[in-house]
Formats: structure tokens, C-alpha cells, sequence
């Protein structure tokens, strides 16, 4: 699950930096602007859902524990 959660990480941030590279050389040089960074930033999201229902699956198996304040107090 470690790994998982890690290249969730490492895919969030790839995506982040495409769409970055995507803005600033998409339209340059005369060329038509296209679609890429709004595809890498629904990559993003799509990444980061996965890792917040991996996280919520690594928790409901026991895998992960809950820790810091105990609720209702």
C-alpha cells in the first residue's frame, strides 16, 4: 500500500509539471493552442482521487490507524 500511496505522489506531481510545460508552450510560435494541459490537470485529479480511496481503503483493512485527538474531545 506504501508503494502505491508513493507513486500516487510521484504521479500528481508529474502531471502538475506537465500541465506546466503544456501552458507555457502551448500557442507559442504561431501554433494553435491544444488541449494537453487541461488533459494533464484531469489527470491530476483523477490521481488524487485515487489516492485519497486508497488511503480510505488502507484504513478500512487495518493497514493504516488513526492517531492525534480522539473525536469528542
Amino acid at each position: 500500500m506504501k508503494w502505491i500511496v508513493a507513486l500516487a505522489f510521484v504521479a500528481i506531481i508529474g502531471s502538475l509539471g506537465a500541465a506546466l510545460f503544456f501552458m507555457m508552450n502551448d500557442g507559442r510560435n504561431g501554433q494553435a493552442k491544444t488541449n494537453n494541459m487541461v488533459r494533464a490537470l484531469a489527470m491530476r485529479v483523477g490521481f488524487s482521487i485515487v489516492l485519497f480511496l486508497c488511503v480510505l481503503l488502507a484504513w478500512k483493512l487495518g493497514y493504516i490507524q488513526p492517531s492525534g485527538i480522539p473525536a469528542g474531545h
